[in-house]
């Protein structure tokens, strides 16, 4: 029997059966546009979503017959909503992480709360991503919506909703909502108030690995998928992320490296509330029962490769050829889009300093390379004066394939780092907690034993590391000089 990982992410989603080892069985993957309806507001059909769903779920369960499918759970972009009638249906589209539209609630929540006690209840910063903030601008601009809605759904219960069963929201998710409270894992009363909100419009918050339901005959008319099939509380994508990248203990941390760079450190309490806040780090709990983990991000990651070779021509295996095996002499500040942490910067920009008549492209390469990991370093740094260790990475994603940014990676954190063997790391944290309520596995740490492998580990450099550490002084100098600049331009 295998176990079924569904990736439900901004862009598309992917869904992977796994055997009890950890092995993709089988693969399906799907596409879907962002919506631009004005600047600044980015959503997705949740409808289109959901048929794309369905048709990958249809494929692998077709291709697995042999081997059919015992369990499920679900992977999900947090934020991003779906406002659902007495029916069922979908009354608007998803608002979506990165839509700015709610900015202007910010100032509503620090006169009445305040950051900090914010920070101290949901673990979450405050800023416009936040789901309760999203719900509040619909309640207020909407009315008429906000009046027919029953729930609002993200989209793991919005995928638990579609096939008949109680909408039920995990812990990680849920607390991506702004509303959840991390000490009582329970939805916050106090937040909930300010907003106006009922806690019966929000979903059932469960642990992750929970039984929630099983596939009725009608749900397996419409997947392809054996009647029956259990339907386990999955989590936030990131932290299945790390679970499939095998990060369960105290200073470990998964390195994300696809359109977005990411890096989700685990550790087992709370740590300091200001440095955390004051950089826009959160602290809420991993898909590991008594774990935590923070996020610290950069929207700017493997988007300024793709950027450089759709721009100035070549491909991927070109520009990788090409690059020089030494540190480079320029320097990238990678804010080509709006900045994440610590910053959360909309209208910093890109910027490529120390550029010659005798620059050569392969230098400009491994100049990009860098600039995304220095400002990853930079995160780091933040999260170990917080009192997050982080001794080790492993690292998923298309970058981890590359063995030149891979050690770029280690010779600027000066830490070994560790590529993993299955990059859909999600959809398999997502299958393991499928394993681990369908009694497969009896803990994360059997399912990491069993399922989670290393394929290469790389050391850094000592004379590089060194060199690298000279230039990380002057990176971060770069955005606090030129940030007037950059917001005039």
């Amino acid at each position: 029997m295998s176990l079924l990982g569904i990736d439900i992410g901004t862009t598309g989603c992917k869904v992977v059966a796994f055997d009890n080892e950890g092995q993709p069985v089988y693969a399906a993957s799907a596409e879907y546009p962002l919506l631009f309806p004005r600047a600044g507001w980015i959503e997705l059909d949740p409808e289109l979503v959901w048929r794309k769903i369905v048709r990958c779920i249809r494929e692998v369960a077709s291709k697995t017959k042999h081997d059919s499918v015992s369990a499920l759970a679900v992977s999900a972009q947090g934020e991003a909503f779906i406002p659902i009638d007495e029916k069922g249906d979908a009354l608007y589209n998803s608002i979506v992480t990165f839509d700015s539209r709610a900015a202007t609630y910010q100032d509503f929540w620090r006169s009445n709360v305040g950051a900090q006690k914010i920070f101290r209840i949901t673990g979450i910063p405050l800023s416009a991503m936040a789901t309760l903030l999203k719900i509040q601008w619909l309640m207020d601009n909407k009315p008429a919506i906000a009046r027919r809605t029953k729930k609002y759904l993200c989209f793991q219960d919005y995928f638990a909703m579609k096939i008949g069963l109680q909408p039920a929201i995990d812990y990680s998710l849920a607390a991506r909502t702004m509303a959840f409270d991390i000490t009582t894992y329970s939805w916050s009363n106090l937040m909930l108030k300010k907003a106006s909100l009922e806690p019966d419009r929000l979903a059932m918050p469960v642990p992750s690995g929970t039984v929630i339901g099983s596939v009725s005959s009608s749900a397996a008319r419409t997947l392809g998928l054996p009647k029956g099939t259990l339907v386990v509380a999955g989590g936030h994508d990131q932290p299945c992320g790390a679970l499939g990248a095998g990060v369960v203990h105290d200073d470990e941390a998964m390195y994300s490296t696809g359109t977005v760079e990411c890096i989700v450190p685990v550790f087992s309490k709370p740590h300091a509330p200001s440095i955390m806040v004051r950089n826009n780090l959160c602290n809420y709990p991993h898909i590991v029962r008594g774990k935590f983990v923070s996020l610290a991000f950069n929207f700017t990651g493997g988007s300024l490769l793709r950027w450089y070779r759709d721009t100035f021509g070549g491909n991927y295996d070109k520009l990788m050829h090409g690059i020089p095996g030494i540190p480079s002499r320029l320097m990238v500040l990678p804010h080509f889009t709006m900045t994440g942490t610590p910053y959360f910067d909309t209208r910093s920009k890109g910027v490529i300093a120390g550029l010659q008549l005798s620059t050569k492209k392969g230098e400009i390469t491994r100049a990009l390379l860098e600039g995304v990991t220095f400002e990853m370093k930079l995160n780091v740094e933040l999260l170990e004066r917080a009192g997050v260790q982080i001794k080790s990475f492993r690292v998923i994603g298309g970058g981890s394939k590359s063995a030149q940014w891979m050690q770029i990676k280690a010779d600027i954190m000066n830490r070994p780092v560790h590529a993993m063997e299955v990059n859909e790391a999600s959809c398999l944290g997502a299958a393991m907690l499928a394993g681990m309520g369908a009694g497969v596995f009896r803990s994360p740490s059997e399912a990491v034993e069993n399922c989670v492998r290393l394929r290469t580990t790389y050391h850094p450099h000592k004379r590089d590391a060194a060199v690298y550490a000279e230039r990380a002084v002057l990176y971060r100098k770069l955005y606090p000089a030129m940030r007037d600049i950059l917001h005039h331009l």
